[in-house]
């Protein structure tokens, strides 16, 4: 679904009654499937932001669409939805990543999301636990 949004410039809730129209679904999985992508819409720039500061020598425009929304799912999990352990987030992105992606996929991701682990999440959870 992300995907059909960035190629075909649709929101998040065409690309979402779309999907509900042609494949059998559960109102749960409906409901977080909209948390995510409505989510990943919303914090778009600090995702590819996130993708391009953990990404040495890749710029975004050369990361396939694939790998790009693979990588913007987890962070925003990691980041956006506390109940998803971020060691959870990975290891589903590593699983989409070796379903869906290139043989190079599974490594790239890997790469992005463990600095992505170091310099955001766990940077963040040291931030929250000294305002309390």
């Amino acid at each position: 679904m992300l995907y059909q949004m960035e190629v075909n410039r649709e929101g998040a809730g065409a690309a979402l009654e779309r999907y509900v129209k042609v494949f059998p679904y559960e109102e749960d999985i409906v409901s977080y499937s909209r948390f995510l992508l409505e989510g990943v819409a919303r914090e778009l720039t600090d995702l590819d932001r996130c993708i391009v500061a953990a990404s040495e020598h890749w710029k975004l425009s050369r990361i396939t669409y694939v790998d790009k929304n693979i990588l913007r799912v987890a962070i925003f999990e990691m980041l956006h939805s506390p109940e998803v352990p971020p060691k959870v987030a990975i290891d589903e992105a590593l699983e989409l990543a070796k379903k869906f992606g290139t043989e190079d996929s599974k490594d790239f991701v890997n790469g992005i999301l463990d600095r992505v682990l170091r310099d955001y999440y766990e940077k963040g959870v040291e931030e929250k636990g000294n305002e309390g």
